[in-house]
C-alpha cells in the first residue's frame, strides 16, 4: 500500500539567510531528494510482515526502513504482583548495516533512548486495562537509517499493535520538523538532521487531538515552535488516514 502524507501549505518563515548548509541542501525551495521544504516523503506501509508474531508491520519512508513485531498479550516471565493493567515493553534496535558507517548504531545508548521514547509515545494510546497481569512486547528493528528514524518507528509500531488486535484509544502517528536557518523542513532526511539548528518531533493520536510525546532540541523561537507543531499535527492526521487504509486493505485480504 503506497501513500503520501501530502504537501503541506507553505509557511512564509521570513527572509532567507544564506548559509553553506542551506545552499547545499536546498536549491530554489527544492531539497536534495526533490521534495519541497514542507513535503513529506512517500510512505509505504504494510501489515503482516512477520508471520510468527501476533501482529507486525513494515514501514518505508524514503530510505528509512523499519519492521516491527508485536507479541502478546502473554503472561509476564518476571514475577510480579497482580495488576489491574497490563505491561507494555518496547525495544528498538538497529541492524549492523543500518547506516553507511557499519555498526555505528548497532550497539550503544541510543537504542535504550529510542526504546524509552517509543514506550512513552505508545503508552498513553494502549488500553492497558484490557490485558491485566500480562505483557505486550513490541520489537522494532531499523533495517536502514535514512533520517527521521524515531517517528517512523513510532508510526510502524502503532500499526503493528493494531494488526495484533491490541485495544488502543487511537492510532499513534509521529512526524518531525527540522529548523535550518530561517527554514522549517518537515520529515528531514539524515543530511538535513546533521545540519539542523533545531529539531522537533510530535507523536499524537490524531482522532483524539492528543499529543502523546513532544521532543524539542536546539534553538527555537516561540513562533517557529508554534508553526512546526502545526505542521507536524497536520502531517500526522494525513499519515493516520494512510494507516487506516492499510489496515482496511489487510482486513479484506
Amino acid at each position: 500500500m503506497a501513500g503520501k502524507p501530502g504537501t503541506i501549505p507553505t509557511y512564509n518563515i521570513g527572509p532567507a539567510e544564506s548559509t553553506k548548509s542551506q545552499e547545499r541542501l536546498v536549491h530554489d525551495g527544492v531539497r536534495t531528494d526533490a521534495r519541497h521544504l514542507l513535503e513529506c516523503r512517500l510512505a509505504f506501509l504494510k501489515t503482516g510482515a512477520v508471520n510468527a508474531a501476533a501482529g507486525s508491520a513494515y514501514a518505508e519512508f524514503g530510505n528509512t526502513r523499519v519492521i516491527v513485531s508485536v507479541f502478546g498479550p502473554r503472561e509476564s516471565m518476571k514475577a510480579q504482583t497482580y495488576s489491574d493493567v497490563g505491561r507494555l515493553n518496547c525495544s528498538v534496535s538497529f541492524t549492523t548495516f543500518a547506516t553507511p558507517i557499519r555498526g555505528r548504531l548497532s550497539q550503544g545508548i541510543e537504542h535504550k533512548e529510542y526504546s524509552t521514547m517509543l514506550h512513552k509515545a505508545l503508552e498513553g494510546a494502549v488500553m492497558l486495562n484490557t490485558f491485566p497481569k500480562t505483557t505486550v512486547d513490541v520489537f522494532a528493528l531499523v533495517l536502514e537509517s535514512g533520517g527521521g528514524d524515531l517517528p517512523v518507528v513510532i508510526t510502524c509500531a502503532s500499526l503493528a499493535l493494531a494488526d495484533a488486535g491490541i485495544m488502543m484509544f487511537d492510532l499513534v502517528t509521529a512526524v518531525s520538523v527540522a529548523s535550518i536557518g530561517r527554514d522549517l523542513i518537515i520529515d528531514p532526511i539524515s543530511e538535513e538532521e546533521d545540519c539542523q539548528d533545531g529539531g522537533l518531533m510530535v507523536a499524537c493520536m490524531p482522532s483524539r487531538n492528543e499529543i502523546t510525546q513532544l521532543t524539542i532540541n536546539g534553538e527555537w523561537s516561540t513562533t517557529a515552535v508554534s508553526e512546526a507543531l502545526n505542521l507536524c499535527l497536520d502531517a500526522c492526521r494525513k499519515l493516520a488516514d494512510i494507516m487506516r487504509v492499510c489496515l482496511k486493505e489487510s482486513a479484506t485480504e
